[in-house]
């Protein structure tokens, strides 16, 4: 199915996520099947003609933001979770949101949703500036890779001129918050400054 949907390229990209996807899965406790599968499944509907996955994503109940409409490269996302929630009978929330946020991401994503996210980044077959880094921040922690991700994409749309979606904005700015929150929690112990259970 999978095969007869995509290009060529996009075929192989998607053995490739679900490839690392399991491998993050394994690294961070996460079903290492279920982030296979997601893997395979998170750019299904990515060659699918924009009238196609409209109309998908219509029958789906589902309303597009402003910021969606005017961006047709969100719709295969959108798209692909009403897919499969209604063409493969996937029930599965966690699975779907996955799907649905993995260019995004948003505020609130679980750790197996963060993978599938990190995953697309990060598969064999990309290949861009600082690839790398990321690659490599992956292996220290989620919160590094989600946010040196976002900081990636949100600069290159700002760069060109594109919308900017709040979820991924949404997604940063919780990120930023909990990182200063640990920092200021860690300083706060190295310096004695922390509350007792007798302050």
């Amino acid at each position: 199915m999978l095969e007869k949907r995509l290009n060529p390229d996009r075929f192989v990209h998607s053995l490739n996520v679900a490839d690392c996807a399991r491998y993050l899965a394994e690294k961070y406790g996460e079903d290492k099947d279920k982030a296979y599968l997601a893997g395979l499944l998170h750019d299904v509907m990515k060659n699918t003609p924009g009238g196609e996955q409209l109309s998908i994503i219509e029958r789906d109940n589902v309303k597009l933001t402003p910021c969606e409409s005017a961006n047709p490269k969100l719709w295969h996302a959108i798209s692909g979770a009403s897919f499969l929630k209604n063409e493969l009978g996937i029930k599965d929330a966690e699975f779907l949101n996955a799907v649905r946020y993995h260019t995004t991401g948003r505020a609130g994503m679980s750790r197996f949703e963060k993978i599938i996210y990190i995953a697309d980044f990060n598969s064999a077959d990309r290949d861009y500036k600082d690839d790398d880094t990321m690659r490599e921040l992956a292996e220290e922690s989620q919160e590094s890779a989600m946010l040196f991700a976002l900081k990636y994409s949100i600069a290159r749309l700002a760069q060109t001129g594109r919308t900017i979606h709040t979820d991924s904005v949404n997604c940063y700015n919780e990120l930023i918050i909990n990182y200063k929150s640990r920092e200021d929690m860690y300083g706060a112990e190295r310096t004695g400054q922390g509350n007792s259970k007798g302050a």
